[in-house]
């Protein structure tokens, strides 16, 4: 697979959190273009997750470690020298976050710290692309998207841990990294923000996709807290295209440097309930009840990307609909022993409806 002018080829890899959802299909893109790829994480969260089913420990360098040992970290960027790393390990769920704050802190910010210290130690690594989330933003619940240069926030310890992981980066590259100064070494280090990102292989609890394949495999009817709030949804290629797009571009692009949104284009920015709706109608049957209450934990109502930034100057926009997001994702969830292979093959048909579209970003 050659793509992205072949920039990943022969490169090392590193990338933290990939037994995780993102970070498993992450991994095998990577490895189909021909990277390296060196993963540390947590265990998989259950024996069906993607990462288990394409049994990636087979195909790549997988290490299973806490992000939050940084000797045990720093140790790995010894041994095997990554050039380029991409970071998603976090505990990555606002209720959660709610119920062990402490936890979400010291993996997401200390965890985050943790890996920038890595990066500023090990002279191999050039590029570093740290994937925070589109809930680092103030949320002021208005109607249009939020810009790369709005306000960070939180009001939850998720949404909050996020915005300061944008911080940290940030003082890191004032400080560290991509300076005049010819004694700190020059990297390049970028944020990414991305939407709800839906596909195949993420069972962890408390997400709206493994709650409704949860309920639609027992016949029961599946369970909606917020079925009015408005997400900007998105199929997990298309912002992993992205942060691959981006990292293949920003070593010699000094311009390029700071933070992104790759979000959904507007039509996929649609109430919880409407994308439950068309997951049942391409499952061929089902229910939803609406469980809405208001002594509920915090979440917000609606919540949109302005990907102008993305559009403008690296050429991306997303390449699927809603309908094909949540077709692909019903497709994975459908087969009986989805494995590596089946993966490669939706990576495969996403790649062909770009070239189809003439969408060029993913050549």
């Amino acid at each position: 697979m050659k793509l992205f002018n072949n920039f990943f080829n022969g490169k090392k890899v590193l990338i933290t959190g990939h037994t995780g959802f993102k970070g498993s299909w992450l991994s095998i893109w990577l490895n189909e273009l021909g990277a390296k790829v060196i993963g540390y994480s947590l265990d998989p969260y259950t024996s069906n997750d993607n990462f288990v089913k394409a049994k990636l420990d087979e195909k790549i360098t997988s290490i299973i470690g806490d992000i939050r040992n940084f000797q045990t970290l720093f140790d790995i960027f010894k041994k095997y020298k990554p050039e380029i790393v991409f970071h998603l390990a976090a505990q990555a769920l606002v209720r959660a976050s709610y119920a062990d704050p402490k936890l979400t802190y010291d993996t997401n910010v200390g965890g985050t710290v943790n890996l920038l210290e890595c990066i500023r130690k090990t002279e191999s690594v050039k590029i570093g692309v740290i994937i925070t989330s589109d809930k680092c933003y103030e949320n002021k619940e208005w109607i249009w998207g939020y810009r790369e240069n709005d306000s960070l926030g939180g009001y939850d310890p998720y949404s909050s841990s996020k915005a300061c992981c944008e911080l940290v980066v940030s003082a890191y590259n004032s400080s560290f990294f991509n300076t005049n100064d010819t004694k700190i070494n020059n990297k390049s280090i970028c944020t990414v923000r991305a939407g709800n990102v839906i596909g195949g292989g993420d069972w962890r609890s408390d997400r709206l996709i493994t709650d409704c394949i949860l309920a639609l495999k027992k016949n029961e009817p599946i369970d909606i807290r917020n079925p009015n709030s408005i997400r900007p949804w998105q199929y997990v290629l298309d912002p992993l295209g992205g942060y691959l797009l981006l990292a293949s571009k920003i070593e010699n692009n000094k311009k390029l440097l700071g933070a992104w949104n790759f979000g959904p284009n507007n039509d996929s920015l649609i109430p919880v309930s409407n994308l439950v709706d068309k997951i049942i109608k391409i499952w061929g049957s089902g229910k939803w009840q609406n469980l809405s209450s208001d002594n509920f934990l915090h979440e917000t109502k609606i919540l949109k990307l302005d990907t102008s930034k993305a559009y403008t100057y690296l050429n991306w926009r997303p390449i699927l609909t809603i309908d094909e997001a949540v077709k692909f994702t019903i497709d994975w969830y459908k087969q009986e022993t989805p494995d590596y292979d089946f993966d490669v093959s939706q990576i495969n048909e996403f790649i062909s409806i770009a070239n189809k579209r003439k969408i060029n970003w993913i050549k």
